[in-house]
């Protein structure tokens, strides 16, 4: 029986484990946390992505489009929460028009149906708080429980023989036998180095280590040129006398000149309205404190030229991003861009994300998923959002290339 090792408990590595299990590999996922979803897969907005922004024939676009179609299959044979709800992409104002328009046609080119151009008065027929010059309807995207999603998948690999390998982490990877020995520690600490403890032989090594997914590359013995960069972003809980005035999902038209899409207000599946996120440096890879400083990942950021590239590149996009992390006034500020009304009092504590972003060292964002395979080896470089929507899509890719790794020549 094949074997594979999979580095990383999120969505993407567990629906990878699953994949794999499915096909009649023994599979392992070594997760360091001491539950699975830890990061990413549960510090996000609960979305459900359709594959509206990406570019036409990426692989970000192929795989949305298959992605969110494989994932409300997933979770009505699995009975977890879910609503395909839609959303309004909304045009502030007139300049924002013509960028609705390309949006429109880029959503037509990736597959995506019934799309739906709305005057500002159609429009708040179905979002009455909105103020908008137009807005496009996008009625495939939705919501879901995406932690329940990963329980889901840790439960499906356990019923296939799976191995779920908890507060564990890899310590080295060697070519061993045709295979890899994979040394396993626990979680480096202030009293623990984390030395190897014991060691598994497998045929394949995939590599779903989201934040860490550069480090894990570099264990596995080459070093890609892109870098994760960590980006917080930052939730707030919008006060209940909101709740019924937010029907279901509001985004901005985002600025194809600028690298993140901006605050939007997101109806949440098991109640509540949250808004967010901003994007700027997270001060470690897994800060979701403000000010919680991690120095080897902060050294690590800041002594990366592509950083500082990119700040040169987006001075006020940085300066801007750096405000609304500071201020709830500037937050709520840009919320009345679409819905006006929305007061600082009205942003109540939530949660924050890290967006583990590849970036180049000329400074620029990798945007399409990052895959790279080699003999026995299969990495995942990049695969922020929609990356929770896809993983299932993600995961099918995956388990092919996996399965083509094994006869590439060493």
């Amino acid at each position: 029986m094949k074997s594979a090792a999979v580095v990383g408990g999120g969505l993407v590595g567990l629906a990878s484990a699953l994949a794999l299990a499915l096909r009649g590999w023994k599979v392992w996922v070594i997760e360091k946390q001491s539950r699975v979803a830890a990061h990413q897969s549960s510090h996000n907005s609960g979305v459900l992505h359709c594959g509206l922004y990406y570019q036409p024939g990426s692989l970000k676009a192929q795989l949305a489009v298959q992605g969110i179609r494989s994932m409300t299959a997933y979770c009505a044979q699995k009975k977890i929460p879910h609503e395909i709800c839609g959303k309004l992409v909304v045009a502030a104002d007139v300049v924002e028009t013509p960028r609705l328009e390309a949006l429109h046609q880029r959503g037509i080119a990736n597959g995506l149906e019934g799309l739906q151009r709305l005057s500002a008065a159609q429009a708040r027929q179905i979002e009455p708080a909105i103020r908008c010059q137009e807005a496009l309807r996008v009625p495939e995207e939705g919501i879901v429980d995406y932690p329940a999603v990963a329980r889901a998948l840790a439960e499906d690999i356990r019923d296939h023989a799976g191995n779920i390998l908890l507060a564990s982490r890899p310590t080295s990877v060697i070519a061993q036998g045709g295979g890899w020995r994979v040394g396993l520690g626990a979680p480096a600490s202030k009293t623990d180095p984390g030395r190897e403890r014991h060691a598994l032989v497998v045929d394949l090594v995939v590599n779903a280590g989201g934040l860490h997914c550069d480090r894990i590359a570099r264990l596995c013995g080459f070093a890609p040129q892109s870098k994760i960069v960590p980006f917080r972003g930052q939730y707030f809980k919008l006060h209940p006398r909101w709740h019924n005035r937010v029907r279901n999902l509001i985004y901005p038209v985002p600025n194809p000149d600028l690298p993140f899409l901006g605050v939007h207000l997101t109806r949440m599946i098991h109640g509540g309205i949250e808004v967010g996120p901003n994007a700027f440096l997270a001060l470690g890879r897994e800060s979701y404190r403000m000010f919680d400083i991690r120095l080897g990942d902060l050294a690590e950021s800041l002594t990366f030229p592509g950083l500082w590239r990119f700040m040169g590149r987006y001075p006020a996009v940085s300066l801007h991003e750096l405000g609304l992390s500071l201020s709830r006034r500037w937050f709520a500020r840009e919320l009345c861009r679409l819905v006006p009304g929305i007061e600082a009092r009205d942003l109540m504590p939530g949660i924050a994300g890290i967006r583990a972003q590849a970036m180049r060292p000329d400074g620029s964002l990798i945007q399409d998923f990052d895959l790279l395979t080699r003999k026995g080896q299969v990495h995942v470089l990049n695969a922020p959002s929609p990356g929770a929507t896809c993983c299932l899509a993600i995961a099918e890719h995956l388990a092919r290339q996996g399965e083509m790794a094994m006869g590439m020549p060493a």
